[in-house]
């Protein structure tokens, strides 16, 4: 060690080893490209046997309440992907019938071909509502840290939750004919080291100067968290309706 940093400067030295730690951390690690999501609950929905017969017309208009980065139009769009993933119902449009009757009004007008103007929308059988109803940010919470030679480290992790409430209506009379509710666990975890240079200094006693920190963090996503209970719930409800 002391024959390396006789060898190259200081400042070289520091930004060789923050490199390699960096890398023995992961951080450097490149994301890949896009892939097609294929999580646990993903799968689950599309193992759903396929119903034979005529499938119920459903619907959501629009998912309630909100989460850190998750807004209730976009947990809407979870939802509708979340329901034709199923295979278990036919999903009507409610969210954007804007574009639908912007179409239907091309058409009547002569401005296209076909005959979309002179049908009428798919009524939906069923109505599914949905509610953001549980987001806490720290259920627990916890931290190790220590210290030698001047050489500081760290751990911590932090686990949260979120449920979500779900129900389907009869679309005739309003009647409820299904709830469920659904909670997962959001957790982080990060770790860090502070005072390498320090560390150098007093391990080798050669003066080094400078300093380095190295730290990493891991965090679920709120987005991923509701996108899976969306189909976990899903998954549940679709499984009594054949």
């Amino acid at each position: 060690m002391i024959n390396i940093i006789n060898r190259i400067s200081s400042g070289t030295f520091l930004v060789f080893l923050a490199l390699s730690a960096l890398m023995l951390t992961g951080c450097l690690a490149s994301s890949g490209g896009p892939t097609v999501d294929n999580s646990e609950t993903s799968r689950k929905l599309e193992s759903l046997p396929r119903p034979k017969g005529k499938r119920k017309v459903v619907t959501i208009y629009r998912f309630n309440g909100r989460a850190k980065g998750i807004t209730g139009r976009t947990a809407t769009d979870m939802f509708t992907t979340a329901l034709v993933k199923a295979g278990r119902f036919k999903v009507v449009e409610r969210q954007r019938l804007g574009n639908v009757m912007r179409e239907k009004n091309l058409n009547r007008s002569g401005r296209s071909t076909g005959k979309s103007s002179l049908y009428k929308l798919r009524g939906a059988d069923y109505i599914f509502e949905g509610t953001i109803s549980e987001v806490n940010n720290s259920k627990s919470r916890s931290r190790v840290s220590g210290s030698y030679k001047g050489l500081g480290a760290g751990t911590g992790d932090n686990t949260g939750s979120i449920g979500l409430d779900i129900r389907v209506l009869d679309a005739r009379d309003g009647t409820v004919l299904d709830a469920i509710n659904v909670r997962k666990e959001i957790k982080s975890a990060n770790a860090s080291v502070s005072g390498i240079g320090r560390f150098i200094s007093n391990f080798t006693g050669r003066r080094v100067g400078g300093d380095i920190g190295v730290s990493k963090s891991k965090n679920e996503s709120v987005d991923e968290a509701v996108r899976a209970c969306i189909e976990e719930a899903i998954y549940q409800i679709a499984r009594g309706y054949q």
